[in-house]
């Protein structure tokens, strides 16, 4: 008892009260210890008091406990249960259902006070002061929750086109043509059913499309005559998608695979079709010029593409495609800038100079490009691999980085302030060369050292040669097996994410105001991945993918692999939204995350967001004993 009156004395429930008061009222109440995912109050029960929290962390949810909606978590000093001093105050018994139930998200321990106890406060000012505040409060925050629903159910209705099914917006009159149709006969029927593709099918079996470009560059150009079978011009084994896909999903994959139609599947049964102009019709008919300006873009429209795929961005966002398709779909467009700005600088040379590359190369993106989460034009960040070195080679590749870098620049990309481009020597070489500074990272561990290895194994490949590419990282993984002190400085070097352990209901119950959401969350959850990534042997990959292997190498449950794509996902749309907003508004960029700016919601997930990716960092820390 004692040790109980020691937690509970300074509680507003008791305040006002003599030491002997006090614990003649825990006599009256009842104790409890409860375990993780317990639930505390069930749904629809009637009440036979309220519940104080001594310790742990629960939660407050509506339907199924296995599907359930958080309303709110709540913390060590808070009560549990205020809906059912409407009873006592109204001096009559309810039938109340009450609907929503309260489940241990942490273990703990609570005090069951009865509600005659809770009567015999009632006619203390201080504790019906105490009450009341927090019946006003909580009011509060249900009329602000409601009043977020009401938005969010709005904005659904009025937006929300790339969140549509591909069944809603599909052609579902296919034309169908044997495998021995004859080509005279295919183009009858585009012609007649005024469609620019035909299937062709054996048996139900889907085995080819041919569209208007099929037949211009496999009949027309290779002068085939009007005898030529279907089987012999089709595009074999097209690639389909599911009619429950969203739009977005088929959007990246027109982008992704280069493709404008896709046959539409339901259980391996093409019901359907779809076209890259269906998707554009969406509100989103900026991306195929877009695509078509950076195909072509030039020196001097290369400035134009920047906005171009800012006005992508914008759309995706404005329809609430998740965050990830958003940066998977973003990326593509950047990828292909990229490309091109490489593209137009071997050709610059060649022009120029008369020069071909010597030999095999390879250009990688770092940074946020090299995670495929960027979404604003940042400083480069990129390097070059090359097969040899000669002077010759080494003059070729100086000059190539050199033009690569002034194109990236006129199209947006600033020039790295740390010269991590391909322009300076340190961030390009031979493959040998390479090999030797990763080494000399691996074996000279300096802070300055362990910065560069950082960036270096975000990389991700965009261009060049895929053998070459194959042995770079067959040469890093043979370095990495014997590098675990390398891999320990590393670690040393994270900043601890902080714990938000109080509930982020109001700005009043916030130890913490402020959060760095790139430095103290982003940061440390993507450095943590690749140093557990490098211990299991995976080299390199976005971090969704490296989440994928770790769960395939058992290094992470499947559920945690799903909680921890979740979180970030909550985590990044926060400061994805956050940048934009800044963005658009001309204000200055800054990751700093204001608490008062959240709504409810995204208050209380991005408190279980940092919980759940802390948890990654605590994985860590345990693989190197610390």
């Amino acid at each position: 008892m004692e040790q109980l009156y020691e937690l509970v004395r300074d509680h507003p429930f008791f305040q006002g009260l003599s030491r002997e008061e006090v614990l003649n009222f825990l006599s009256l109440c009842q104790q409890k210890t409860y375990r993780q995912s317990e639930l505390l109050f069930h749904a629809n029960e009637q009440r036979e008091g309220i519940l104080l929290l001594l310790s742990g962390v629960a939660e407050v949810f509506v339907g199924p406990s296995d599907n359930r909606e958080v309303l709110e978590m709540l913390k060590p000093g808070e009560l549990i249960g205020l809906s059912s001093i409407a009873d006592l105050i109204g001096g009559q018994k309810r039938n109340q259902d009450y609907r929503v139930g309260v489940m241990a998200t942490e273990a703990g321990q609570c005090l069951l006070i009865p509600n005659h106890v809770i009567e015999k406060r009632l006619h203390d000012p201080n504790f019906h002061h105490y009450l009341f505040t927090q019946l006003a409060f909580r009011l509060s925050e249900i009329y602000s929750s409601l009043a977020e629903q009401v938005m969010i159910t709005r904005k659904a209705k009025e937006t929300g086109s790339l969140v549509r099914r591909v069944q809603d917006i599909m052609t579902t009159s296919l034309i169908k043509v044997e495998p021995d149709t004859l080509c005279s006969v295919v183009a009858q029927q585009m012609t007649e059913h005024r469609t620019s593709s035909v299937l062709v099918v054996k048996n139900e079996k889907l085995l080819g499309i041919i569209t208007e470009r099929d037949l211009v560059s496999r009949v027309i150009y290779e002068r085939k005559n009007g005898k030529t079978n279907a089987s012999e011009f089709m595009t074999k084994n097209p690639i389909t998608i599911s009619k429950y896909a969203y739009c977005y999903e088929a959007l990246s994959t027109f982008i992704l695979q280069g493709v404008k139609h896709l046959p539409v599947t339901e259980e391996e049964e093409v019901v359907g079709i779809i076209t890259l102009s269906d998707v554009m019709r969406q509100n989103v008919d900026s991306m195929m010029q877009t695509i078509k300006t950076i195909e072509s873009a030039t020196e001097e429209t290369l400035p134009s593409v920047k906005m171009a795929i800012y006005d992508v961005v914008d759309a995706l966002l404005q329809d609430d495609v998740p965050i990830f398709k958003v940066l998977d779909n973003v990326t593509k467009l950047f990828d292909r800038l990229v490309k091109r700005c490489i593209e137009m600088a071997i050709e610059n040379l060649s022009v120029r100079e008369g020069m071909q590359p010597p030999v095999a190369f390879c250009f990688y993106q770092m940074g946020s490009a090299g995670r495929e989460e960027q979404f604003l034009l940042t400083d480069q960040d990129h390097f070059l691999v090359y097969e040899k070195s000669t002077p010759e080679i080494e003059n070729y590749f100086s000059m190539v980085g050199e033009t690569i870098v002034s194109l990236l620049e006129k199209a947006g990309y600033a020039r790295c302030l740390g010269e991590m481009m391909a322009s300076n020597p340190s961030w390009r070489g031979s493959l040998e060369t390479w090999m030797n500074r990763v080494q000399t990272w691996s074996s000279q561990a300096t802070n300055q050292n362990m910065l560069l290895a950082q960036n270096f194994f975000s990389y991700r490949f965009l261009y060049g040669d895929k053998e070459l590419h194959n042995k770079f990282e067959a040469r890093l993984l043979e370095k990495m097996k014997n590098a675990k002190i390398f891999l320990y400085r590393l670690h040393e070097q994270e900043h601890q994410i902080p714990s938000l352990d109080n509930p982020i209901r109001a700005l009043f119950k916030l130890e913490r105001k402020q959060l760095d959401i790139k430095k103290e969350i982003l940061f440390p959850y993507h450095h943590c991945l690749q140093i557990l990534s490098l211990e299991y042997g995976i080299i390199s990959g976005t971090p969704f993918e490296r989440i994928d292997r770790l769960v395939e190498k058992k290094a992470f449950s499947e559920s945690f692999g799903k909680d921890v794509k979740a979180a970030a996902s909550d985590v990044m749309l926060l400061y994805v939204k956050q940048r934009w907003r800044q963005f658009k508004n001309k204000e200055n960029m800054t990751s700093i995350l204001y608490f008062s700016h959240l709504t409810t919601k995204e208050k209380e997930e991005l408190m279980l967001s940092v919980k759940i990716v802390k948890e990654i960092q605590t994985l860590v820390n345990a693989h190197f004993n610390i």
